[in-house]
């Protein structure tokens, strides 16, 4: 069975999007229907993808933080309150 964590080490972010919206395109029209583990392949890759954007999103922050970036500039950048930003990354980018 495919799981997020035995495929999340060895797939991109761009290969599992893509591979993820084959199989959501595949799914939505239902022609050929999708089998059971292609269907677990679907739930494996979306939580994949979350975990790969969360990660990068952080990354992304710390980068613009050491760039000089306010909390105030972050928050724009991400559709929210510098408030917001900071009490979702700050510890962890500030120790």
């Amino acid at each position: 069975m495919v799981t997020p964590d035995g495929i999340e080490r060895d797939i991109t972010l761009t290969s599992a999007a893509a591979r993820y919206d084959e199989l959501w395109v595949r799914d939505a029209v239902g022609e050929p229907p999708l089998r059971r583990e292609e269907v677990l392949e679907l739930l494996a890759l979306g939580e994949v993808i979350a975990r790969k954007a969360v990660y990068g999103r952080q990354l992304a922050v710390r980068s613009a933080r050491r760039a000089g970036a306010s909390w105030a500039q972050i928050g724009g950048a991400m559709g929210v309150s510098k408030q917001a930003a900071w009490e979702a990354h700050g510890k962890w980018i500030d120790e």
